[in-house]
């Protein structure tokens, strides 16, 4: 039987989070390792001059005071530290990880901490791309179908899936398309207002504008009603500007 980590980024009593845990216990053994409430855009954060709190939340349930990464952590160092999971598995978000998104994302980040200590992981969010019902059941059929299909094939050493899935009612969803992922383009904005003390303050965040028209890119696809799985590494070097740097660049010695 496998064992499975499930972990998100939107707190222990979020909806997409029971999504993927229906969704698992299908396939397996599952525990989750949930931080107490939504970190979103926490990205790869740690909690490292504070202590953890790790609260029971149910059977086989865990809420910890931290980070996703830090539920990854925890969850691989200390709930299942006598019993390896086979998989960690980051979600169901509410709201799209396409493209530049990845960088900023908790729930990519908790999947890419499973890499890092060489676990095979996926994280599954669900693109709301519009103000129409959010699609649980839709998100937690298509986790069924890449996650079964993931779990039979494997994946190599440190790398991890980036799942995104369309809300739309399931017979709308065009299949599953694994796809590089894009670019996404937001209009950078920062609000500034005053407190009722006259000191300023700012609201960072801007809205979204496109995604890379490429129909073979992550945001394109998923925006034209497919599945997107994109396979992600953690070695984000580039290769091929290193051999050209070595050959190219020069420096004084020091």
């Amino acid at each position: 039987m496998l064992r499975f980590l499930i972990v998100n980024d939107d707190g222990i009593h979020a909806p997409g989070l029971a999504a993927l845990e229906r969704a698992v216990s299908t396939l397996g053994e599952a525990t989750t390792v949930a931080p107490q409430r939504e970190h979103s855009a926490q990205s790869h954060a740690f909690t490292l001059h504070k202590p953890l709190r790790v609260t029971p939340a149910g059977e086989r349930r865990f809420a910890v005071s931290g980070t996703p990464a830090d539920c990854t952590y925890v969850g691989l160092h200390h709930v299942l530290r006598e019993a390896r999971p086979d998989w960690v598995v980051s979600g169901i978000n509410k709201g799209a990880n396409l493209g530049y998104d990845v960088h900023y994302s908790g729930t990519v980040a908790a999947a890419r901490e499973a890499a890092f200590s060489g676990v095979k992981s996926a994280a599954l969010s669900l693109y709301l791309h519009d103000r129409g019902p959010v699609r649980w059941d839709t998100a937690e059929r298509a986790a069924r179908t890449v996650l079964s299909e993931a779990f039979l094939r494997g994946i190599p050493a440190r790398t991890f899936l980036n799942v995104n899935i369309p809300n739309r009612p399931w017979d709308e969803v065009r299949g599953v398309r694994v796809v590089r992922m894009g670019q996404r383009l937001y209009n950078g904005h920062v609000d500034a207002r005053q407190d009722p003390f006259g000191r300023p303050y700012y609201w960072i965040g801007g809205t979204h504008l496109s995604f890379d028209p490429n129909p073979e890119t992550d945001g394109r696809a998923c925006e034209d009603g497919w599945i997107v799985v994109t396979p992600m590494h953690v070695d984000v070097t580039e290769h091929a500007l290193v051999d050209a740097m070595q050959k190219e660049w020069t420096f004084d010695a020091p």
